[in-house]
């Protein structure tokens, strides 16, 4: 159900006028001490700068912070989204559009920062008129984007906080994250567990991505608050990206969205894969090699509509898969996109 609100009050100020904020953000921080931050559990302390599989230690790195204009036009508005992009990652996706920061991590080390500098640069897009900060790869780094958020608000930070996520996270973080997160965009990547391994080098990736996914809808419901110029400011957002060869399985994936959470969950249907990574070298992934097809774009579209799904967004397939190509050795200015989620599924 889409409504419109009134003035919208990012959901971090309530627990921070409660004094919650400060618990919520400690026990996130706990995690770290032997890590259970993602479902990888490593158990290393990463308090201590013990690496975790992730190639991650005490502080946050980040790769790239800029007003970004290439995602849903309810996230980009007119003054872009604050994209706050997170390095190093806790899958390997051997076709990552953002490979050069997701799996560099002996060069990530260089973007290391403190808690106090994070929270610096989401004041700073605030101050250039972002709609929100949405932070990009967050789900090893949620303990410390959960402090700088804590910093920012006690600094006059208002903004929505939108947690862009792989959706291979933790449901007890998840959890934690309840009132701090205004805005869930999750990737449901795969419907398979070998799938997920084969091309993510994660084993039970269907089993753990949908428990996050759906606490994150208890959390939502299916409510998608809007402003009065169109823009999100409270919600759940699924993205279903298509790959070539019915890689992701989408069909599965939209019959366990609509089964499993509701046909009135909102989806974001995205064609711009392009083949980047290892999927544009090595022939172990020759099923990756390509942009999708017109046929599978289309199959993918009526799936829509036989199936009952009735809200969200979907790019045009023409121009997708050639809009959305980072250059992170650029960091000021990795994108040179332009708007293109242009078609409501309803």
């Amino acid at each position: 159900m889409f409504t419109e609100g009134e003035e919208y009050v990012p959901k971090h100020q309530g627990l921070l006028r409660a004094r919650k904020l400060h618990e919520r953000v400690k026990a996130l921080e706990e995690l770290l001490t032997a890590c259970t931050v993602c479902p990888k559990d490593c158990g290393n302390d990463r308090t201590k700068d013990e690496i975790a599989a992730c190639y991650s230690g005490r502080l946050p790195i980040v790769s790239s912070y800029t007003p970004h204009f290439g995602e849903e036009p309810c996230l980009t508005g007119t003054n872009g989204a604050g994209n706050i992009f997170f390095g190093n990652c806790n899958l390997r996706c051997v076709y990552c559009q953002n490979y050069q920061i997701s799996q560099t991590w002996k060069e990530q080390k260089k973007n290391e920062i403190t808690h106090e500098r994070l929270a610096e640069m989401m004041l700073e897009l605030q101050a250039r008129g972002c709609h929100n900060i949405g932070f990009v790869s967050p789900t090893h780094f949620a303990p410390q984007m959960a402090r700088a958020i804590l910093i920012a608000a006690e600094n006059g930070f208002n903004l929505p906080i939108v947690y862009n996520t792989n959706a291979y996270d933790s449901v007890e973080v998840i959890k934690l994250l309840d009132g701090i997160v205004d805005i869930y965009l999750p990737d449901l990547k795969y419907a398979e567990a070998d799938t997920g391994f084969q091309y993510s080098k994660i084993r039970d990736y269907p089993l753990h991505a949908r428990a996050a996914i759906r606490e994150m809808h208890r959390q939502m419901g299916d409510k998608m608050i809007f402003d009065k110029n169109g823009l999100l400011k409270r919600g759940l957002l699924i993205r279903l990206l298509v790959l070539p060869n019915d890689i992701a399985g989408i069909a599965e994936n939209l019959r366990w969205i609509r089964d499993e959470l509701s046909p009135k969950t909102a989806i974001s249907l995205m064609a711009q894969y392009y083949a980047a990574n290892k999927a544009a070298t090595d022939e172990r992934y020759i099923l990756l090699s390509r942009r999708i097809s017109e046929g599978e774009w289309f199959d993918a579209v009526s799936l829509l509509d036989e199936l009952g799904i009735e809200e969200g967004f979907m790019q045009e397939y023409e121009s997708a898969s050639y809009y959305y190509r980072p250059d992170f050795t650029d960091a000021e200015q990795p994108f040179k996109d332009i708007r293109d989620f242009s078609q409501n599924i309803s």
